[in-house]
């Protein structure tokens, strides 16, 4: 069985005037991925790989989230091919991953909705940012992954916990 954690960067700041990929967490991004680390501590298994996309939100998310699982920013494998990308992409860089039994990934919508929504055959109309989607698979590798046949374990977002 493997576990995929779909993690969503929590909200971003819009004050400064940076490329999209270098926005950082605004004051309420900040606040809601603390509320989330804490959350996952506490509720699920500490992944083995994170792999992040290279914007900074999400980068920020996952070094966030890190510190609540005590993990060593050094885990945190990043990815550009995260960055927009589709649901395609992101099953492709999923079926790539590391071998290990969980397997944490950062990024944005609208992709991560989209691949959520493939991977288990669900209706979400939107992950909210900070959410995250838990989608077990009963496979053996990662690059047996397929649209269709994961199987929805949780869904957490910062006003829903």
């Amino acid at each position: 069985m493997k576990s995929l954690y779909l993690i969503r960067h929590a909200k971003s700041s819009w004050s400064f005037d940076l490329d999209d990929h270098d926005r950082p967490l605004g004051k309420r991004g900040r606040k809601d991925v603390h509320k989330m680390g804490q959350h996952l501590l506490q509720n699920q298994p500490v992944p083995d790989i994170l792999i992040s996309s290279t914007a900074s939100r999400a980068l920020y998310t996952a070094l966030h989230i890190c510190d609540h699982w005590g993990l060593d920013e050094g885990r945190i494998k990043l990815d550009q091919g995260l960055y927009h990308a589709g649901a395609s992409e992101i099953l492709q860089i999923v079926q790539k991953a590391p071998e290990c039994e969980r397997l944490a990934i950062f990024g944005h919508n609208p992709g991560f909705t989209n691949v959520a929504n493939a991977m288990a055959n669900l209706d979400f109309d939107n992950v909210p940012t900070c959410g995250v989607v838990g989608i077990n698979f009963n496979i053996r590798y990662w690059k047996d992954v397929k649209f269709g046949e994961g199987m929805l374990n949780f869904f957490y977002f910062p006003k829903g916990i």
